[in-house]
């Protein structure tokens, strides 16, 4: 089958384009041909597919948005694509994978007004072409958190949504060398002996909470906190959040690390992840975690904390967040035995499918273009 994947823009180090091409990969080793569309690409370009870069102008970004999904159907009409898979809400789509939050929920969370301002009636138009119940494309999910939500505001029938098991990649699981590893890349950070590193990983840093972060080890106890540094890994503009380190006087123990290609090392190399996320559909980071033995503090709004907790891998913060609270569970996690999180998190990834995203999203993908 000639297949069109779509989304607004790839870079490597972003969740959702790991995943986008781990699909893509996949599909092209069942011997489909791939073709990629996106607004911006950053980064090398994949072997054996098409990759379309679809410029268009405008100074408001939904604007930039529908213009791109209108040039992308003409595309999808002249080629005869068999499919088109998007990682993005936009009409016209067979299979969508959603690792967005539902909009319509966040409209609901908002002043009434806001659901009427047009870059809100854009992204409502969008997504209602995806859940709709005339619609008839097929919505791949990380997690059910909010499939009941969806169904109440839009009616959208069961048979259409497919849960995808995670999609970690394998170089994160902790190998027997694991010990030696860490060490060496300790070493390479600079880190002393008795030192905590704390992790952060993922662009989008306003939504990944790096402000409770930042607060957090703010709070810490005065001995805890000078021995521990902050890490924080992914790319987004991280101005406002050097600004408040200063503000906060933490500029010597939080460092912005930008996106990575050796991520495993410092899943290895840290004492815990930190994801004080306000909102987020998955967060495939939890996992890596887990694989990389790596305890995890997160909060329940992420639709992959329901894994923490099950695998006793780490603490689970429940809402409301509180921070006093949090910072509480950030002390225990930093002074006590890792150990117990340690052991549950091997056991929980020897019995747990942890990997096939790529391999099921491509059976639904085939299932429902065919």
């Amino acid at each position: 089958m000639r297949l069109a994947f779509v989304l607004f823009k790839y870079f490597p180090y972003g969740g959702l384009q790991r995943d986008c091409m781990k699909i893509a990969v996949e599909c092209r080793e069942r011997g489909h041909a791939i073709s990629l569309y996106c607004l911006e690409w950053s980064g090398s370009k994949p072997e054996g597919m098409d990759v379309h870069v679809v410029p268009v102008r405008s100074w408001r970004n939904y604007h930039r948005y529908d213009q791109f999904v209108s040039r992308v159907h003409q595309a999808v009409q002249q080629q005869g694509y068999d499919g088109v898979i998007g990682f993005n809400r936009m009409p016209g789509l067979d299979v969508y994978f959603g690792a967005d939050p539902c909009f319509a929920v966040k409209c609901q969370q908002r002043s009434s007004w806001y659901r009427f301002l047009p870059r809100s009636r854009s992204f409502l138009k969008a997504e209602q072409a995806v859940y709709g119940k005339e619609s008839s494309t097929h919505i791949l999910l990380l997690s059910d958190l909010e499939i009941d939500a969806i169904q109440h505001l839009y009616g959208t029938p069961d048979a259409r949504f497919h849960l995808l098991p995670p999609g970690v990649a394998r170089d994160r699981l902790a190998s027997a060398d694991y010990q030696q590893r860490r060490q060496e890349f300790r070493q390479q950070l600079g880190l002393k002996d008795g030192e905590k590193l704390l992790l952060m990983v993922g662009s989008g840093f306003r939504v990944k909470g790096a402000d409770r972060a930042l607060e957090a080890l703010k709070q810490l106890p005065d001995a805890l906190r000078n021995k521990t540094q902050l890490m924080i890994l992914g790319r987004d503009n991280q101005a406002p959040f050097e600004r408040m380190a200063r503000q906060l006087g933490l500029e010597d123990r939080v460092h912005f690390m930008g996106g990575r290609d050796d991520a495993p090392s410092f899943l290895f190399a840290a004492d815990l992840l930190i994801h004080p996320a306000y909102r987020e559909s998955a967060g495939m980071v939890l996992l890596e975690a887990v694989a990389a033995r790596l305890p995890v503090l997160v909060t329940d709004t992420c639709g992959y904390s329901f894994h923490i907790q099950r695998s006793g891998a780490g603490i689970v913060h429940e809402s409301p967040f509180d921070l006093q609270r949090f910072t509480r569970e950030l002390v225990q996690m930093l002074s006590g035995d890792p150990r117990p999180w340690q052991q549950a998190a091997e056991k929980y990834v020897a019995q747990t499918d942890i990997f096939g995203l790529a391999e099921t999203a491509a059976d639904v993908i085939e299932e429902v273009v065919a």
